[in-house]
Protein backbone atom coordinates (compact mmCIF):
# COMPACT_ATOMS: atom_id res chain seq x y z
CA UNK A 1 0.00 0.00 0.00
CA UNK A 2 1.50 3.28 -1.06
CA UNK A 3 0.72 6.95 0.03
CA UNK A 4 -0.61 8.05 3.33
CA UNK A 5 -3.77 6.98 5.07
CA UNK A 6 -6.31 9.21 5.25
CA UNK A 7 -10.13 8.41 5.84
CA UNK A 8 -11.12 7.29 8.09
CA UNK A 9 -14.23 5.04 6.55
CA UNK A 10 -16.49 4.70 10.17
CA UNK A 11 -18.24 0.76 10.07
CA UNK A 12 -21.29 1.42 12.80
CA UNK A 13 -22.63 -2.00 14.31
CA UNK A 14 -24.59 -1.91 17.14
CA UNK A 15 -24.01 1.04 17.97
CA UNK A 16 -20.27 0.94 18.28
CA UNK A 17 -18.12 2.98 15.69
CA UNK A 18 -14.97 1.37 14.78
CA UNK A 19 -12.70 3.19 11.78
CA UNK A 20 -11.19 1.38 9.22
CA UNK A 21 -7.84 4.17 7.59
CA UNK A 22 -6.73 3.20 4.14
CA UNK A 23 -5.76 5.49 1.25
CA UNK A 24 -6.53 2.10 -1.02
CA UNK A 25 -9.60 3.70 -3.18
CA UNK A 26 -10.91 0.65 -5.03
CA UNK A 27 -10.87 -1.44 -1.61
CA UNK A 28 -12.75 1.47 0.14
CA UNK A 29 -14.97 1.50 -2.87
CA UNK A 30 -15.62 -2.12 -2.09
CA UNK A 31 -16.25 -1.67 1.49
CA UNK A 32 -18.83 0.22 0.52
CA UNK A 33 -20.83 -1.85 -1.45
CA UNK A 34 -20.47 -4.49 1.02
CA UNK A 35 -21.37 -2.85 4.15
CA UNK A 36 -23.91 -0.40 2.80
CA UNK A 37 -25.68 1.53 5.16
CA UNK A 38 -23.10 0.32 7.97
CA UNK A 39 -20.26 2.36 6.49
CA UNK A 40 -19.92 5.95 6.31
CA UNK A 41 -16.73 6.97 4.34
CA UNK A 42 -17.09 10.64 4.92
CA UNK A 43 -14.95 10.71 7.91
CA UNK A 44 -16.96 13.37 9.71
CA UNK A 45 -18.37 9.95 12.22
CA UNK A 46 -16.89 10.29 15.63
CA UNK A 47 -15.29 6.92 16.33
CA UNK A 48 -14.27 5.34 19.83
CA UNK A 49 -11.83 2.54 17.93
CA UNK A 50 -9.68 2.87 14.74
CA UNK A 51 -7.70 0.48 12.82
CA UNK A 52 -5.21 1.41 10.34
CA UNK A 53 -5.58 -0.97 6.98
CA UNK A 54 -2.02 -2.23 5.24
CA UNK A 55 -3.40 -4.21 2.18
CA UNK A 56 -1.29 -7.05 0.39
CA UNK A 57 -1.73 -9.70 -1.79
CA UNK A 58 -0.03 -12.20 -0.13
CA UNK A 59 0.11 -15.97 -1.82
CA UNK A 60 -0.72 -19.30 -0.71
CA UNK A 61 -3.22 -17.40 2.27
CA UNK A 62 -6.51 -18.44 2.77
CA UNK A 63 -9.59 -17.36 5.14
CA UNK A 64 -10.07 -20.88 5.45
CA UNK A 65 -6.94 -21.44 7.44
CA UNK A 66 -6.98 -21.88 11.38
CA UNK A 67 -8.19 -18.76 13.79
CA UNK A 68 -5.88 -17.60 16.48
CA UNK A 69 -6.89 -15.08 19.49
CA UNK A 70 -4.84 -14.25 21.90
CA UNK A 71 -4.00 -11.85 24.09
CA UNK A 72 -0.62 -11.01 24.79
CA UNK A 73 0.80 -7.58 26.47
CA UNK A 74 -2.33 -6.28 26.66
CA UNK A 75 -3.09 -6.19 23.54
CA UNK A 76 -5.29 -8.34 21.35
CA UNK A 77 -3.64 -10.85 18.23
CA UNK A 78 -6.01 -12.05 15.56
CA UNK A 79 -4.30 -14.52 12.97
CA UNK A 80 -5.73 -16.04 10.11
CA UNK A 81 -4.01 -17.10 6.95
CA UNK A 82 -5.16 -13.72 5.21
CA UNK A 83 -4.67 -11.39 8.43
CA UNK A 84 -2.25 -10.14 10.98
CA UNK A 85 -4.15 -7.67 12.91
CA UNK A 86 -3.09 -6.27 16.47
CA UNK A 87 -5.95 -4.08 18.81
CA UNK A 88 -4.89 -1.85 22.23
CA UNK A 89 -8.19 -1.65 24.11
CA UNK A 90 -6.25 0.25 25.69
CA UNK A 91 -5.32 3.02 23.13
CA UNK A 92 -8.48 2.00 20.77
CA UNK A 93 -6.05 1.51 18.16
CA UNK A 94 -5.07 -1.04 16.19
CA UNK A 95 -3.17 -2.14 12.85
CA UNK A 96 -4.82 -4.90 10.21
CA UNK A 97 -2.22 -6.49 7.70
CA UNK A 98 -4.24 -8.28 4.98
CA UNK A 99 -5.22 -10.00 1.75
CA UNK A 100 -7.28 -7.51 -0.46
CA UNK A 101 -10.39 -9.31 0.10
CA UNK A 102 -13.36 -8.20 2.03
CA UNK A 103 -13.80 -11.32 4.02
CA UNK A 104 -10.67 -10.62 6.30
CA UNK A 105 -11.62 -7.24 7.44
CA UNK A 106 -15.51 -9.50 8.37
CA UNK A 107 -13.71 -11.32 10.56
CA UNK A 108 -11.47 -8.62 12.16
CA UNK A 109 -14.63 -6.72 12.87
CA UNK A 110 -16.78 -9.88 14.19
CA UNK A 111 -13.89 -10.36 16.46
CA UNK A 112 -13.70 -6.86 17.72
CA UNK A 113 -17.41 -6.85 18.35
CA UNK A 114 -17.32 -10.22 20.33
CA UNK A 115 -14.44 -9.02 22.55
CA UNK A 116 -16.36 -5.35 22.88
CA UNK A 117 -19.35 -7.02 23.89
CA UNK A 118 -18.37 -9.73 26.54
CA UNK A 119 -17.59 -7.16 28.97
CA UNK A 120 -20.62 -4.99 28.10
CA UNK A 121 -23.66 -7.97 28.13
CA UNK A 122 -24.27 -8.65 25.09
CA UNK A 123 -23.13 -10.77 22.30
CA UNK A 124 -23.04 -11.58 18.47
CA UNK A 125 -25.11 -14.66 17.47
CA UNK A 126 -24.96 -17.41 14.83
CA UNK A 127 -28.86 -16.35 14.24
CA UNK A 128 -31.05 -14.38 11.97
CA UNK A 129 -33.02 -11.18 13.60
CA UNK A 130 -35.91 -9.67 12.22
CA UNK A 131 -38.29 -6.58 13.60
CA UNK A 132 -41.92 -7.20 13.18
CA UNK A 133 -44.31 -4.19 14.50
CA UNK A 134 -41.92 -2.41 16.48
CA UNK A 135 -40.26 -5.62 17.73
CA UNK A 136 -37.47 -7.68 17.12
CA UNK A 137 -37.18 -11.53 17.01
CA UNK A 138 -33.80 -13.37 16.58
CA UNK A 139 -33.62 -17.13 14.83
CA UNK A 140 -30.93 -19.58 16.02
CA UNK A 141 -29.66 -22.34 14.17
CA UNK A 142 -27.16 -24.55 13.13
CA UNK A 143 -26.01 -23.93 9.08
CA UNK A 144 -28.70 -25.61 7.41
CA UNK A 145 -31.49 -24.71 10.10
CA UNK A 146 -33.32 -22.20 8.18
CA UNK A 147 -32.04 -18.88 8.72
CA UNK A 148 -31.63 -17.57 5.18
CA UNK A 149 -34.81 -19.48 4.64
CA UNK A 150 -37.16 -17.74 7.10
CA UNK A 151 -35.49 -14.36 6.02
CA UNK A 152 -36.59 -15.10 2.31
CA UNK A 153 -40.16 -15.71 3.67
CA UNK A 154 -40.22 -12.73 5.52
CA UNK A 155 -43.34 -10.57 4.51
CA UNK A 156 -43.70 -6.81 3.15
CA UNK A 157 -43.92 -5.61 7.38
CA UNK A 158 -40.59 -7.34 8.33
CA UNK A 159 -37.21 -6.04 8.08
CA UNK A 160 -34.60 -8.20 7.82
CA UNK A 161 -31.21 -7.34 10.25
CA UNK A 162 -29.34 -10.22 9.55
CA UNK A 163 -29.74 -14.06 7.74
CA UNK A 164 -26.18 -15.35 9.61
CA UNK A 165 -25.48 -12.91 12.21
CA UNK A 166 -27.14 -11.20 14.82
CA UNK A 167 -26.32 -8.13 17.23
CA UNK A 168 -27.94 -8.64 20.98
CA UNK A 169 -27.24 -5.52 23.35
CA UNK A 170 -28.08 -5.40 26.88
CA UNK A 171 -29.14 -1.96 27.71
CA UNK A 172 -31.00 -0.04 30.31
CA UNK A 173 -33.95 -0.63 29.17
CA UNK A 174 -33.58 -4.11 28.10
CA UNK A 175 -32.32 -6.57 25.71
CA UNK A 176 -32.06 -4.98 21.88
CA UNK A 177 -31.69 -6.38 18.22
CA UNK A 178 -28.85 -4.39 15.94
CA UNK A 179 -28.82 -5.03 12.06
CA UNK A 180 -25.14 -6.16 11.10
CA UNK A 181 -23.64 -6.30 7.68
CA UNK A 182 -22.61 -9.98 8.30
CA UNK A 183 -24.71 -11.68 5.75
CA UNK A 184 -25.40 -15.01 5.06
CA UNK A 185 -26.78 -17.11 1.91
CA UNK A 186 -28.69 -13.72 0.87
CA UNK A 187 -25.17 -11.98 0.11
CA UNK A 188 -26.70 -8.59 1.53
CA UNK A 189 -26.17 -6.55 4.83
CA UNK A 190 -29.07 -6.14 6.86
CA UNK A 191 -30.93 -3.04 7.49
CA UNK A 192 -29.10 -0.62 10.04
CA UNK A 193 -31.74 -0.34 12.68
CA UNK A 194 -32.53 -1.85 16.09
CA UNK A 195 -35.51 -2.72 18.43
CA UNK A 196 -36.81 -4.29 21.75
CA UNK A 197 -35.92 -8.45 21.86
CA UNK A 198 -39.26 -9.59 22.43
CA UNK A 199 -37.77 -13.77 21.61
CA UNK A 200 -35.37 -15.88 20.45
CA UNK A 201 -36.31 -19.11 18.50
CA UNK A 202 -34.20 -21.93 18.02
CA UNK A 203 -35.25 -22.94 14.22
CA UNK A 204 -35.72 -26.99 13.39
CA UNK A 205 -37.44 -27.68 10.10
CA UNK A 206 -40.40 -30.40 10.20
CA UNK A 207 -43.80 -31.58 8.71
CA UNK A 208 -45.59 -28.76 10.19
CA UNK A 209 -45.52 -25.20 11.83
CA UNK A 210 -45.17 -25.06 15.76
CA UNK A 211 -43.98 -22.62 18.56
CA UNK A 212 -43.07 -25.24 21.62
CA UNK A 213 -41.64 -24.30 25.17
CA UNK A 214 -37.95 -25.43 25.53
CA UNK A 215 -36.52 -25.57 29.48
CA UNK A 216 -34.82 -23.18 30.87
CA UNK A 217 -31.34 -25.48 30.69
CA UNK A 218 -32.03 -26.00 26.68
CA UNK A 219 -32.65 -22.39 26.22
CA UNK A 220 -29.36 -21.32 28.13
CA UNK A 221 -27.32 -24.37 26.06
CA UNK A 222 -29.06 -23.37 22.67
CA UNK A 223 -28.40 -19.24 23.44
CA UNK A 224 -24.29 -20.68 24.68
CA UNK A 225 -24.03 -22.85 21.65
CA UNK A 226 -24.95 -19.81 19.07
CA UNK A 227 -22.87 -17.13 20.46
CA UNK A 228 -20.17 -16.03 18.81
CA UNK A 229 -16.94 -15.87 20.83
CA UNK A 230 -13.24 -16.79 19.43
CA UNK A 231 -10.55 -15.36 22.23
CA UNK A 232 -8.68 -17.69 24.30
CA UNK A 233 -8.91 -16.02 27.46
CA UNK A 234 -10.20 -17.31 30.83
CA UNK A 235 -12.01 -14.14 32.58
CA UNK A 236 -13.84 -13.29 29.00
CA UNK A 237 -14.91 -16.37 27.98
CA UNK A 238 -16.79 -16.87 32.19
CA UNK A 239 -18.30 -13.02 30.92
CA UNK A 240 -19.89 -14.67 27.83
CA UNK A 241 -20.78 -17.79 29.79
CA UNK A 242 -22.46 -15.43 32.36
CA UNK A 243 -24.06 -13.16 29.57
CA UNK A 244 -25.48 -16.33 27.96
CA UNK A 245 -27.21 -17.18 31.15
CA UNK A 246 -28.57 -14.13 31.72
CA UNK A 247 -30.16 -13.51 28.10
CA UNK A 248 -31.46 -16.94 28.36
CA UNK A 249 -33.15 -16.03 31.87
CA UNK A 250 -34.84 -12.80 30.64
CA UNK A 251 -35.79 -13.33 27.36
CA UNK A 252 -38.54 -16.05 26.32
CA UNK A 253 -36.58 -18.61 24.02
CA UNK A 254 -39.06 -20.98 22.21
CA UNK A 255 -38.75 -23.54 19.80
CA UNK A 256 -39.97 -22.78 15.91
CA UNK A 257 -40.21 -25.81 13.64
CA UNK A 258 -41.69 -24.67 10.33
CA UNK A 259 -41.84 -25.93 6.66
CA UNK A 260 -39.91 -23.92 4.64
CA UNK A 261 -43.60 -21.58 3.65
CA UNK A 262 -44.64 -18.35 4.12
CA UNK A 263 -47.07 -19.27 6.52
CA UNK A 264 -44.63 -19.47 9.18
CA UNK A 265 -44.27 -16.05 9.53
CA UNK A 266 -47.97 -16.25 10.75
CA UNK A 267 -47.09 -17.65 14.07
CA UNK A 268 -43.90 -15.26 15.21
CA UNK A 269 -44.58 -12.53 17.60
CA UNK A 270 -48.43 -13.71 18.41
CA UNK A 271 -49.58 -12.48 21.69
CA UNK A 272 -50.33 -16.53 22.82
CA UNK A 273 -46.37 -17.48 21.46
CA UNK A 274 -45.48 -14.73 23.64
CA UNK A 275 -47.39 -15.83 26.85
CA UNK A 276 -45.71 -19.23 26.77
CA UNK A 277 -44.11 -19.76 29.77
CA UNK A 278 -40.24 -21.40 29.24
CA UNK A 279 -40.60 -24.80 31.53
CA UNK A 280 -38.59 -25.32 34.13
Amino acid sequence: MSGAARGPAAVTIGGTSIALRTSDEPFLRMLEARYGAFIDCSGSRRCDDEFELELESPAGTSPDDELHVFRRDGCWHMERGDFRAHWDPAARRGKVRQSRNPYAIDAVLRIVHTLLLAGQGGALMHAASAIRDGKAYVFAGVSGAGKTTLARLAPGDVRVLSDEVSCVRKTAGGYRAYGTPFSGELAQPGENVDAPLAAIYLLAQGAENRVEPVSKAVAARAVLANTLFFAQDAQLVRAVFNSGIELAQQVPVLRLTFVPDARVWELIGTRRDMLMETVA
